[in-house]
């Protein structure tokens, strides 16, 4: 690898989920309503990464997540403070697997992404995933997860002030932690995805994804007016609808973890589905870019026309072209995992190759372009 490049830096962000009131239902097939919704937030149009698209919150991991201080606070053994282990039904994401010796910290990766996952919640949308420093860890077996009750808190001038520390100083997390005789609930997060942000991207992040599932109403969500100009709870299924009306633009990875999320009419069977999945671990994914006539695609692992070797530092061609239309280049294909994008707001996923580490594919939906048992997912 040429030291030369400018290399990705390591990022988690979170799918926060909330609701449930239904209870656990049945699968009632495509198109059924969601009892919960997911939260979104609006990056600001002066962004340098992403600007104005509608992502998760997350951001940066700090050296302060990584910080040994963590374990005294956090209540179980370390260094896993009460993680289950990942069995990893292929070889670990480098993200997960990674010895960091520069940051002289115990605490591993596993804690430390989640850590940073919950401080960037708070920092970009006031909303504090905490649970109480005594009694041990919340029984994982126990459902949803539940926010601190209001008592618990300091009054809401008190609160945004320690945001504002926050956002300032990363390490000022530890300190609202200790202030509040709380510790970051990293196991409600349970580890969902890997996506690593495709050459030619300018900024690039090696970011965890993680799923966590608010048994509770969704909880008050506020921008900062930096990073953030919009906080908005949704549905899966109306996400994509508002991205099919030109109302907001939301990544391809993001947009990919939506279509999965489509799978699950039921907070409590997402929840049981993402915690019982997470012990399998994930890998790590990078799309390559193939440019066709009328747009571009991006191939993931899977794909048969996904490079057996695939170019992590953009030393090479950083992407494929055609000079066929996408229908196509889709019609060609046997083995298909990619996401098609026309324009900003007409973005398909395509996929029929089998998922692995017991995850599931993005939801099929009905298609413009025929049968989605051919195409996959199509929304």
């Amino acid at each position: 690898m040429n030291s030369r490049l400018r290399q990705w830096r390591e990022a988690a962000t979170v799918l926060l989920t909330a609701g449930g009131g239904a209870g656990a239902g049945a699968w009632r097939g495509p198109g059924a309503s969601c009892d919960y919704q997911v939260l979104l937030l609006r990056r600001s149009p002066r962004s340098a990464f992403m600007p104005s698209a509608h992502v998760f919150p997350g951001g940066a991991v700090d050296a302060a997540d990584f910080s040994a201080e963590w374990l005294e606070l956090l209540p179980e053994p370390p260094p896993r403070c009460g993680l289950g282990p990942v069995k990893a039904g292929g070889p670990r994401a480098p993200l997960f697997a990674a010895e960091r010796p520069e940051l002289g910290s115990p605490l591993p990766g596993d804690v430390a992404f989640r850590i940073c996952a919950i401080r960037e919640t708070f920092e970009e949308a006031g909303v504090l995933l905490l649970a109480p420093a005594e009694g041990g860890r919340p029984d994982p077996a126990g459902g949803p997860a539940r926010l601190l009750p209001a008592e618990r808190l300091p009054p809401a001038p008190e609160l945004a002030e320690w945001r504002l520390r926050v956002q300032r100083q990363p390490a000022c997390f530890l300190q609202l932690c200790r202030h509040l005789r709380c510790v970051p609930n990293i196991w409600a997060l349970h580890e969902w995805s890997n996506w690593l942000t495709p050459v030619g991207r300018g900024r690039r992040y090696d970011t965890a994804f993680y799923l966590c599932c608010l048994g509770q109403g969704p909880p008050p969500a506020s921008h900062d007016q930096v990073e953030v100009t919009a906080c908005q709870w949704t549905r899966p299924p109306e996400a994509i609808d508002l991205v099919k009306s030109q109302d907001i633009w939301i990544p391809p990875p993001q947009f990919y973890e939506l279509c999965r999320l489509c799978n699950f009419p039921s907070l409590y069977d997402l929840h049981r589905f993402g915690s019982e999945r997470a012990p399998e671990g994930c890998e790590r994914w990078m799309s390559v870019l193939l440019v066709a006539s009328d747009g571009f695609m991006q191939l993931l692992p899977g794909d048969e026309l996904y490079p057996e070797d695939p170019d992590f530092t953009g030393e090479r061609k950083p992407a494929l072209s055609t000079n066929k239309k996408i229908e196509d280049v889709l019609k060609e294909a046997t083995r298909l995992h990619r996401i098609v994008i026309r324009d900003f707001n007409n973005v398909a996923v395509h996929v029929n190759v089998p998922p692995k580490y017991k995850h599931i594919n993005p939801l099929p939906l009905n298609s413009k372009m025929g049968n989605t048992a051919d195409y996959g997912s199509r929304l």
